[in-house]
């Protein structure tokens, strides 16, 4: 008995110490060295939306030796603020965010620096008191961008009557803010244009063609439509097929993007001219965090270098050449 006994406490004793070797085994793995960094995206509102998260998957994926979490804002501040403290709680190495509107920040990115986490923005600015509470910032000069288009439309517009629908982008961002300075400044300028409507279609496609339909079934007359992404500008066109107008004929339309399916619209001619916003940020944060972990300190804004595209000069060529 007592010899069945001893076998029994030897075998028991075995399956404890073959346990205790896997659990150190998942350990490890759980451990693996990558660097884990937290992504606070807006949502997927838009072409260049879905294509700026697809470039930040690509760049920081493990095969590069990163680990992203990433979380979709849907649009709301409350869920990014909530998503930057979950990062801070899993300790992540890098927090990136792609800020909903500019102000609101200060709380929550007191808190991550506090906790020793790096912040990385990217496409919009934010306003705070401390700007030592964010590392870095990329993304696209947006005052530029409505300039561009303002410089453009001179050249074809200048002193003659001109009727603008401004679709404008969500209220606050930096790329609402600032193309809509530059079409106030061309408004400015050129006495000989109006401002026919304007109104947020929230950078989607449908708010966009909801907004335009409206105009159209309220007599609202207008020239050129000034759509603040490509995404409002298809609303826009597919609301003024439907009401019997030809875009780019009957009516301008100047977008901003340069996204694929916008491309092939002006080169149909029924885009006239979009500016572009790059949204491959991806490799750009992926090199920012790469000198961040090699004790260099990168620029504090960097702005990407951004083209255009004329109805009048774009080729196939070209759409094919583009990433996105």
């Amino acid at each position: 008995m007592k010899r069945w006994i001893c076998m029994l406490m030897l075998l028991v004793l075995a399956l404890c110490l073959c346990g205790c070797g896997q659990k150190e085994e998942t350990s490890a793995v759980e451990t693996e060295d990558f660097v884990v960094v937290g992504f606070s995206q807006v949502g997927a509102e838009s072409d260049w939306r879905v294509a700026n998260t697809l470039s930040m998957q690509e760049a920081l994926s493990e095969e590069n030796g990163y680990r992203l979490i990433f979380d979709d804002a849907q649009n709301k501040q409350e869920r990014q603020i909530t998503a930057i403290r979950n990062f801070i709680q899993q300790e992540v190495d890098y927090i990136v965010l792609a800020p909903t509107t500019e102000t609101g920040w200060d709380t929550v990115l007191m808190e991550a620096k506090a906790a020793g986490i790096p912040v990385i923005l990217v496409d919009r600015q934010i306003k705070v008191e401390d700007d030592s509470l964010f590392s870095c910032w990329v993304g696209s000069d947006f005052y530029l961008q409505g300039k561009t288009a303002v410089k453009w439309m001179e050249q074809n517009y200048a002193g003659q009557e001109l009727r603008i629908l401004h679709l404008q982008g969500n209220y606050g961002t930096t790329a609402q803010l600032g193309r809509t300075v530059g079409l106030d400044e061309g408004l400015e300028n050129n006495p000989g244009w109006t401002l026919a409507y304007r109104q947020s279609g929230e950078f989607t496609q449908g708010k966009g063609q909801e907004l335009v339909e409206d105009c159209i079934a309220n007599g609202v007359e207008f020239d050129l439509v000034y759509a603040e992404n490509d995404n409002m500008a298809y609303g826009a066109v597919d609301a003024m097929k439907a009401a019997g107008l030809t875009p780019g004929e009957d009516v301008v339309v100047v977008s901003f993007d340069a996204s694929h399916n916008a491309l092939q619209m002006t080169l149909n001619g029924e885009i006239s001219f979009d500016v572009e916003c790059n949204p491959l940020h991806g490799p750009r944060v992926k090199s920012i965090i790469e000198k961040l972990e090699a004790g260099m300190m990168p620029p504090k804004y960097t702005f990407v270098d951004e083209t255009t595209f004329d109805c009048e000069t774009i080729t196939q060529e070209m759409i094919d050449a583009r990433e996105y």
